[in-house]
């Protein structure tokens, strides 16, 4: 049988007298949120914060963490699981220690990029908005060569706009950076049915826009947590098993969608078993361009859906 998971509370002393407008939710699971929770220390947003390390394992991680939440100004709860419950669950639970009235859940490896980004979500949260989406940028993530493909990939597709992301509201919505009013949540909730990584925050947004408009804005955070080219490929192989899952409940949505598209067409292509560990190769090239590995990365990715599609 597998052992219940059980979670450790600390909380600090603003937390039990609070009665927040706003919770900010942020999972962690190796990452290091310290960063991140000193840029949302600000009291005049009526805002809580509650952080959830999802089995990392760390010990020494975890003190920090404890120790940055009992200095903290603002309301905060750290929580603390025996073993990972993964991305969906985790976030599910997260929203289970919430008392706001709206969610605004934020990865841990981001850092805002203006001084008044969570007075900004407040507002935005007042306004009583169902779902809102912040966007994201590079603009303080340092820049390393191991990472050249990421940002490359990443600058492309996933550092849009405001008005860009609204033209496919679903497609654009990523838990980086997301606000969510409770009542949409407490009806829709992540499917803990997708495990390891991807879509289950696009499959997500595909069900909540059937009843709920998407609103897209520029309150943008850096994303910090870059990947070098080999993690890439390996988050992308998980995804597959996901992907597959989105398009079995949204192939209406989904069947629009570039990936979905080229993975059609490349499953006429024969001799698949070479031609796909050459993509690979491409782009795990560190000394190829940047920009022919991010074609061969993408040729890749969509190779992994072609069983889905």
């Amino acid at each position: 049988m597998t052992a219940p998971i059980n979670e450790i509370r600390i909380e600090n002393a603003a937390w039990a007298k609070a009665q927040p407008r706003l919770s900010v939710l942020i999972p962690t699971f190796r990452d290091d949120p310290v960063a991140l929770l000193k840029a949302l220390d600000d009291p005049s947003a009526g805002a809580e914060i509650v952080v959830l390390d999802d089995g990392g394992g760390d010990d020494a991680l975890a003190e920090r963490i404890a120790r940055r939440i009992e200095r903290l100004r603002v309301p905060a709860r750290f929580v603390r699981l025996s073993s990972n419950e993964g991305r969906a669950k985790g976030r599910n639970r997260l929203a289970s220690h919430a008392r706001g009235g709206h969610f605004l859940f934020l990865d841990s490896d981001m850092l805002p990029d203006t001084l008044d980004f969570l007075s900004r979500w407040a507002a935005v949260a007042e306004s009583d908005a169902p779902v809102a989406f912040g966007g994201f940028t590079l603009d303080q993530t340092p820049q390393r060569p191991e990472h050249a493909l990421h940002r490359a990939m990443a600058l492309k597709s996933d550092c849009t706009p405001a008005p860009e992301r609204a033209k496919a509201p679903e497609k654009h919505v990523f838990t980086s950076n997301l606000l969510v009013r409770r009542d949409v949540f407490e009806t829709i909730g992540f499917d803990e049915g997708f495990s390891g990584w991807g879509w289950e925050d696009v499959e997500w947004a595909m069900r909540v826009v059937r009843r709920h408009p998407i609103l897209h804005i520029d309150n943008t955070a850096t994303h910090l947590g870059l990947d070098p080219a080999p993690a890439m490929a390996a988050k992308y192989e998980q995804s597959a098993a996901n992907f597959a899952r989105v398009v079995q409940s949204h192939r209406d949505i989904a069947s629009a969608y570039p990936s979905y598209k080229v993975a059609s067409a490349l499953k006429a292509v024969p001799l698949r078993g070479v031609w796909r560990p050459m993509l690979k190769s491409i782009a795990l090239a560190e000394a190829a361009p940047v920009q022919l590995r991010a074609f061969a990365m993408r040729l890749y990715r969509a190779s992994l859906y072609i069983e889905a599609v």
